[in-house]
């Protein structure tokens, strides 16, 4: 089985490797970021896609990984679900699966909310 990786972080060959053994159908899976849609990649029996980051995919992006489904499982992992996706999950449209633990060398993370009135974002909304 054949795992490869396709990313910005990649260098020019190992990515033209990569994208090469997928069209060739040499590559059962994938773990790639955004920069999979922009490679122009060909796929042949490929089993898996894994997309990480999917918060940073467009309506059109998320449109072309939805034609993929068609001939390959895809699993998408975000840390910011967006409302679309989390809509679509909740309504049995996705599937959706949850982990609740961090990886056990992660350090704690924390989350904190501001109230800063109704001017912030007035005035946000007024530029934009």
């Amino acid at each position: 089985m054949r795992i490869e990786g396709l990313s910005r972080f990649g260098n020019a060959k190992e990515t033209r490797a990569t994208l090469e053994g997928l069209e060739r159908g040499t590559v059962d899976i994938v773990i790639a970021t955004h920069r999979l849609l922009h490679a122009h990649a060909q796929f042949k029996d490929l089993g898996l896609l894994v997309v990480d980051e999917e918060q940073r995919f467009g309506v059109r992006d998320k449109e072309r990984l939805q034609a993929l489904r068609a001939n390959v499982h895809v699993l998408t992992l975000t840390a910011t679900p967006i409302p679309r996706t989390l809509n679509m999950a909740l309504g049995g449209l996705r599937d959706l699966s949850l982990i609740t633990t961090p990886p056990a060398s992660g350090s704690p993370s924390s989350l904190r909310t501001e109230w800063h009135g109704p001017t912030l974002a007035g005035g946000g909304a007024a530029r934009a």
